[in-house]
């Protein structure tokens, strides 16, 4: 339960519209800190300041816990978050949403002016404060006008009537990692309490007036977790504190030393720099990176709950977009700073007039859009091995957007699961944009004429057949029965990197295929590709469209010389789904902005998360 506070005469949010209204703002609200604090994280030298970089980065975290916790609350009485928004990122510095006008929120490196405008942020209510539901003096009086809000519509609607939400769209994965919060999937009034006082005791303690939020220190499990506004006391003080404490003692343990030396002296609220400069390049590719975060962050609250893994490893290249523009030096002694500005959906790299399509995201997974069916098909061979046909599975269960996994690593396969970003996958495409047409090599038969692309080829081996691979079974064509077995094995090549038409220069033949993505399966069950099919288009990370086809094969493994596409490297390496001493971890990985990128599947510890 949340602090009490006295009844105010009238309840200012007393319709389930007014309540939607402010549970928007609640997320509003929680993004609106995460730009200063990323500011902050990013202008940090880890090796000269780790424990203030464990702090922010620690704060930074929670408060994404708190913006899902917020959407699960907005979701729970009918709502429908919005993140992918222009009101998401009004330019700074700008006003706290909704709040006091006085907490100017701006994009400054670490030190003093930063301090101070976390501690305005994180100000706990002062005792026998009101709740306030706009305009409010602190975040805790915000939410608590919200509890109260929500008591009075269950005692005059009934719960049944104000939870009225969908509850698939409920975010629930147990803890975040790098946090000791709870991701609370909100129900029924009980739940949305918990959710509310979640939010609070992290930032500002407990209901009894302490420094503590209740939790256990995740990074230092043998101390308690103290606050938001609280820990960054303990930065200003230089102090740490410990049990005994209280507000008004201030910190008494432990020292903690900040090297402000060791700081990026970003400019204050960065500017767009000259267009066609190294700078503005290096800020608009910041700009699309944070705008399709927000994007996935929508989709993964609204029907799509298990993008919100893909979102929070989408943030972990942010990093090091942010900490380039800081080494780019000024001319006043600051350095480049990220802007923050939004980017229109019809201008970002992979918009796409098409509801159905597939967009690669950097150093990250396939995001699905439209629906596309997902199907499992297995490669049937004969006794001597040849392969014959393909199987086709029962499908797999899908949101309209999900994301399919391209490092090879997750432990949700086919699915992502957000691990690229703690491997620091490394997805660089290198597949080119040139049409079929220009690449193919023409090889005539009788009545029909073969094309082959060997850049596309990923060895599945429809084109060997039984006895003789198909460029040697062209000369005798004039058997019908030879052209109708090179057709049939043309048909089955996943990739298209063989196709055929019936005269040179003539029509190419597809088979009919559906708009599907299917996780092919060969022998001894090999982990193959994804073929799409059907002319779903498929864009590159850098909004290039790869040639919209009716057959596609994409890698899987990660180890493609050709990303995105697959060049047969799966059987190379005895590529499978089941990835050797990983048990699967269905969580999502709470972004730690200033992770290290690894080579290795391991979960990163405390050290590693922030250095």
């Amino acid at each position: 339960m949340l602090r009490e506070t006295p009844e105010a005469p009238t309840v200012r949010i007393d319709t389930l519209d007014s309540l939607r209204e402010h549970l928007q703002w609640a997320i509003e609200l929680e993004h609106a800190t995460l730009p200063p604090y990323l500011c902050a994280l990013y202008s940090l030298d880890p090796a000269r300041n780790p424990e203030a970089v464990e702090v922010v980065g620690s704060v930074f975290a929670e408060e994404m816990l708190h913006l899902a916790l917020a959407a699960n609350l907005l979701n729970a009485v009918g709502g429908h978050p919005r993140l992918d928004t222009p009101r998401m990122l009004p330019p700074h510095p700008r006003p706290l949403p909704h709040g006091d006008r006085s907490v100017e929120l701006s994009l400054v490196p670490f030190g003093p002016e930063a301090l101070e405008l976390f501690l305005r942020i994180e100000r706990p209510a002062p005792p026998g404060a009101p709740a306030e539901g706009d305009d409010y003096e602190t975040i805790g009086q915000f939410y608590a006008a919200i509890e109260q809000g929500l008591r009075h519509l269950c005692d005059r609607l009934g719960e049944r009537a104000v939870f009225s939400g969908d509850p698939a769209r409920q975010v629930n994965a147990g803890h975040f990692r790098h946090t000791a919060g709870r991701l609370i999937a909100v129900e029924d009034l009980e739940s949305a309490l918990a959710a509310l006082e979640e939010i609070v005791e992290q930032g500002e303690g407990t209901a009894r007036g302490e420094v503590w939020d209740g939790d256990q220190d995740v990074f230092h499990p043998e101390r308690d977790e103290v606050a938001h506004y609280y820990r960054f006391q303990e930065l200003k003080a230089g102090r740490r504190y410990r049990r005994g404490d209280t507000p008004q003692s201030g910190p008494t343990g432990e020292a903690i030393v900040v090297d402000l030396a060791g700081v990026h002296p970003m400019r204050r609220n960065p500017r767009p720099a000259g267009p066609g400069s190294a700078v503005r390049a290096a800020q608009e590719e910041f700009n699309h990176t944070y705008c399709a975060v927000l994007h996935l962050l929508e989709q993964g609250f609204n029907g799509s709950p298990k993008l919100l893994a893909v979102a929070t490893g989408t943030m972990y290249a942010l990093k090091a977009q942010a900490q380039a523009l800081m080494r780019m030096p000024g001319d006043d002694g600051t350095t480049a700073g990220p802007t923050f500005e939004y980017v229109p959906p019809e201008l970002r790299r992979w918009s796409s007039g098409d509801r159905q399509r597939i967009v690669v995201l950097r150093d990250g997974p396939y995001v699905v859009y439209g629906g596309v069916p997902l199907r499992r098909k297995r490669k049937i061979v004969s006794s001597e091995n040849n392969a014959l046909t393909w199987q086709t599975g029962e499908p797999l269960e899908t949101e309209d957007t999900y994301a399919l996994c391209r490092c090879g690593h997750s432990g949700t396969k086919p699915f992502c699961d957000g691990t690229h970003a703690v491997i620091g996958f490394d997805g660089t495409e290198t597949a080119g944009v040139r049409p079929y047409q220009e690449l193919q090599h023409v090889h005539d038969g009788v009545g029909i004429s073969a094309q082959r692309v060997g850049e596309l080829c990923i060895h599945a081996a429809f084109c060997l057949g039984r006895t003789r691979p198909i460029a040697s079974m062209l000369a005798d064509t004039g058997d019908s029965d030879v052209r109708s077995d090179v057709m049939g094995r043309i048909d089955h090549c996943p990739s298209g990197s063989y196709s055929y038409a019936l005269e040179r220069g003539g029509d190419s033949i597809e088979p009919d295929l559906p708009p599907a993505v299917s996780v092919l399966e060969e022998e001894d069950g090999l982990a193959s590709a994804l073929w799409v099919t059907g002319r779903v288009p498929v864009l590159r990370s850098d909004g290039r469209p790869l040639e919209t086809r009716n057959r596609v094969t994409l890698c899987r493994c990660g180890h493609s010389g050709n990303k995105p596409l697959c060049d047969g490297t799966h059987r190379e390496i005895g590529f499978h789904e089941e990835t050797p001493g990983r048990g699967g971890d269905p969580r999502p990985a709470s972004p730690p902005p200033a992770g290290r990128r690894t080579t290795t599947t391991r979960q990163p510890n405390a050290e590693e998360t922030h250095a």
